[in-house]
């Protein structure tokens, strides 16, 4: 039981990762019909927001301590961080919480960064096929990875978490079973409680506010809304905006779980995009429902007794490939996906 629990817990990791993303690229397929490869790459630059904050935050002056020198007798150059000389312990502490604290960066970032996606090259492929609008969005993610690979550099760039977080909490005990025989890191439990709140806001946003129901109006049918005088284009473009500012937090938050490095984006989207055909192409909860069902099921066939029994019957690597065959299995019992509306992707 005790493996299993980790596992679920694993799995539930993963799954808000591939939750967040999916929830993006859920928004903008709804809202705007548009099958946007490039958003791996917004989950990739949230990453890097927290990167930039963070060398920032780690400026430093350097000054020669008269009184230490070093093995050859040298006056010792001490390196004093900006932050602590100008705010005192408040700059020691903003450098600990510099992850947390990049939200706030990444937030006017992203949108600025969605708006200018969307009016200067998203929105002259809505009505195009979605094979050029793949294209056109996988070529966009590709551009913005290699300007980050140019600026940043090839290697993953470390960004550890507040020191509060470092470190690993005994789940087991909760449960019921031995001391430490479930420890799980702090920050992975702090990844997963952040995803269920934003995707808590996103939900409550759309469901409960007036701007989020002429969204849901317009996503059902956009014609119909703008005969009523609404500029439901406005809308729509405010809706990517926060699309990406999703993802970007997603990013900035899953740094200390994984080293940002230029191609991390891609290595999410198209898991994610799985995601979002499992759950149902344009289906909100199908994405979210999606995302952690298939993070489970993939932390499941890690284990080496599920991993040694399908190579046993010639199926090696099955936690590379599990995702995959769910998503065939699906789309041929059920081509909308689990929750997808009747006639998407059924013609």
């Amino acid at each position: 039981m005790d493996a299993v629990l980790l596992q679920i817990l694993n799995g539930l990791d993963k799954g808000s990762a591939y939750a967040l993303i999916a929830l993006g690229l859920t928004l903008i397929f709804g809202t705007l019909g548009v099958v946007n490869f490039a958003h791996g790459a917004l989950f990739m630059i949230g990453a890097f927001c927290a990167v930039t904050l963070n060398k920032i935050f780690s400026l430093s002056a350097v000054t020669i301590d008269p009184v230490k020198t070093d093995f050859l007798g040298n006056p010792l150059k001490i390196k004093t961080p900006y932050m602590e000389q100008w705010f005192g312990e408040t700059g020691t502490l903003m450098m600990d919480w510099s992850v947390p604290l990049a939200i706030l960066l990444s937030i006017p970032v992203m949108m600025l960064i969605g708006f200018v996606m969307e009016r200067g090259l998203i929105r002259h492929f809505y009505k195009r096929p979605h094979a050029d609008q793949i294209l056109v969005t996988f070529g966009l993610a590709i551009v913005l990875q290699e300007i980050v690979k140019a600026f940043y550099g090839a290697n993953p760039i470390q960004t550890p978490a507040p020191g509060a977080f470092i470190g690993t909490m005994d789940i087991g005990v909760m449960f019921g079973f031995a001391q430490n025989a479930i420890s799980y890191p702090y920050w992975r439990l702090v990844y997963f409680c952040f995803a269920c709140l934003v995707i808590f806001c996103v939900f409550a946003f759309l469901q409960f506010t007036t701007f989020g129901m002429v969204v849901r109006a317009g996503m059902a049918d956009r014609e119909t809304v703008g005969l009523l005088g609404i500029n439901i284009n406005r809308r729509f473009t405010i809706m990517f905006a926060l699309a990406a500012c999703v993802a970007g937090m997603a990013g900035v938050m899953y740094t200390p779980i994984n080293s940002p490095n230029y191609h991390m984006g891609m290595d999410f989207l198209v898991l994610s995009f799985v995601v979002v055909v499992v759950g149902g192409m344009g289906s909100l909860p199908g994405a979210v429902l999606a995302g952690f069902l298939l993070g489970i099921l993939e932390s499941f066939a890690s284990m080496n007794e599920v991993k040694q029994f399908f190579e046993s019957i010639f199926l090696p690597s099955i936690d590379q490939i599990v995702i995959y065959l769910v998503a065939v299995i699906v789309l041929l019992v059920r081509p909308r996906g689990l929750m997808g509306r009747k006639g998407v992707m059924e013609e």
